[in-house]
């Protein structure tokens, strides 16, 4: 069972890592999910389409560039997911969401499977790069998260890369959280000072917007040569979210989680996630047998993603690593996703009815 051998690994990760190392076998691979929804054919155009299957190839062949350079899973897992918070196309750093106060609020966590390190950060509103954040805090803090004016205090710190709030702020962002504070019966927050002059937005780019991002969220899971694998998330949370609210994305356990040859970035409605603890449970839950180690590690997240949380009534999915092999689960119509293993070619599908 994996639990045991998980635990074993925990336990002799010191020892574990320079083994894996002298594995001439050995082979990286990396795995990207840009967020879940009511994604589907009918109601995306090609150009749109064709703009996302980019940004996803261009994930992780940035990614796999730098791992077939020798660089680390830590590496690339930042590497990947700055460019996806700089890319206003999905929910993280540039292109988050709006809460219903008309602000910026910005998530991201990191997970190391070899020793169990951990760092995160939640509602933060002026740091560019969210997962780098979540990076500094497991590396040079004693703690696992930070949070508001504190966690951005402690970016200044580490001289991380600050910017003014209008940095996040995009048309069609503003307008879907106008359309959602309506809707609600709250009053229209005043437009962000320094925002750009207001736009026209098709209200079909705002429909689809608000379906396929849903649950929308992006994160990275990559295994170096060494067989250490880093699961990253980074998210702008929910439109016109209240009262601080925090989802899975910054929760260990529950929107990311790594421990020995696994790890998992979730998508979804986090507070589903965060009941079920899905990242770790499904983990924890792979059970090999005479399956080979994707079809446990799918059998596990299906098991969840499928039966468990279906159950409950959440929405959303997973990218996973089991022992260098990409899989992912989903509930939804679809889900942006990406991988690449050594030696190989991009895999790159959008629609429930690919793969």
């Amino acid at each position: 069972m994996l639990r045991a051998a998980l635990a074993l690994s925990v336990a002799a990760s010191a020892l574990t890592a320079p083994a894996l190392a002298q594995d001439a076998d050995r082979q990286w691979s990396i795995v990207v999910h840009g967020g879940a929804g009511v994604i589907e054919r009918e109601n995306m155009d090609a150009a749109t389409e064709a703009a996302y299957r980019d940004a996803l190839e261009l994930a992780v062949r940035t990614g796999g560039e730098i791992l077939e350079n020798g660089g680390s899973a830590l590496d690339a897992v930042e590497a990947v997911i700055h460019g996806l918070e700089d890319d206003p196309k999905f929910n993280s750093g540039r292109g988050a969401v709006f809460t219903s106060a008309g602000t910026n609020e910005l998530d991201a966590s990191v997970m190391r499977g070899s020793d169990l390190a951990a760092g995160a950060v939640a509602g933060v509103t002026n740091v560019r790069h969210p997962i780098s954040l979540a990076i500094a805090v497991m590396e040079d803090s004693p703690h696992v998260m930070l949070a508001g004016e504190g966690a951005e205090t402690f970016a200044a710190e580490q001289g991380l890369e600050l910017v003014d709030p209008s940095y996040f702020f995009t048309e069609r962002r503003w307008q879907s959280m106008v359309r959602a504070v309506e809707a609600m019966g709250l009053p229209v927050p005043q437009r962000p000072e320094n925002a750009p002059e207001p736009e026209p937005v098709e209200e079909g780019a705002l429909d689809l917007m608000e379906a396929e991002h849903a649950f929308g969220t992006v994160g990275v899971v990559a295994m170096d040569e060494t067989g250490t694998v880093v699961a990253g998330t980074s998210t702008g949370g929910t439109t016109a979210k209240r009262w601080g609210r925090v989802g899975d994305s910054p929760i260990i356990g529950a929107g990311t989680y790594a421990a020995g040859e696994c790890g998992v970035s979730a998508t979804g409605t986090g507070e589903y996630f965060i009941r079920l603890n899905v990242a770790a449970r499904i983990c924890w839950g792979i059970e090999e047998g005479a399956l080979t180690p994707a079809e446990a590690a799918r059998a596990s997240a299906d098991r969840v993603i499928h039966a468990d949380l279906g159950a409950l009534g959440g929405d959303g999915g997973i990218v996973m690593l089991y022992e260098g092999e990409p899989v992912w689960s989903f509930n939804t119509p679809g889900m942006y996703r990406a991988s690449l293993r050594e030696d190989g070619e991009p895999v790159v599908q959008i629609f429930g009815d690919e793969g």
